[in-house]
């Protein structure tokens, strides 16, 4: 089941890669943009909770697809490019491993705990 999860994941990664490129953006913006998601990992400065929380967020693929969604709709470039830009972090992390968080610690996430 895991190498399905990780050809699906790359799937999507690749799907990012290539809605990216009918924006009217540089490439190098992608790839300065590919690990901003990972800011919302300083929540758990503030705990576990408010940690996973923020991480969930913005690691959660129906944000993304809604956010891409309403950028496609109402033709804003910008939206678009923060759904892809999401989309293909979160589809990258989960290739690695990285999944969702549970409230109990980072390293515990609904594709298992990392580490392990």
């Amino acid at each position: 089941m895991n190498i399905i999860v990780k050809l699906e994941e790359t799937t999507l990664f690749i799907l990012g890669i290539y809605l990216f490129s009918l924006l009217n953006f540089e490439w190098w913006w992608f790839l300065v943009l590919i690990l901003a998601p990972d800011v919302s990992m300083l929540g758990y400065l503030f705990g576990n909770k408010s940690g996973a929380f923020f991480y969930n967020v913005f690691h959660h693929k129906g944000i993304t697809v809604l956010l891409y969604i309403l950028g496609s709709y109402f033709k804003i470039e910008d939206l678009q490019l923060a759904g892809i830009v999401l989309l293909s972090h979160s589809a990258m992390d989960r290739i690695f491993g990285y999944g969702l968080k549970y409230e109990k610690g980072f390293k515990y996430t609904h594709l298992g705990e990392i580490g392990k």
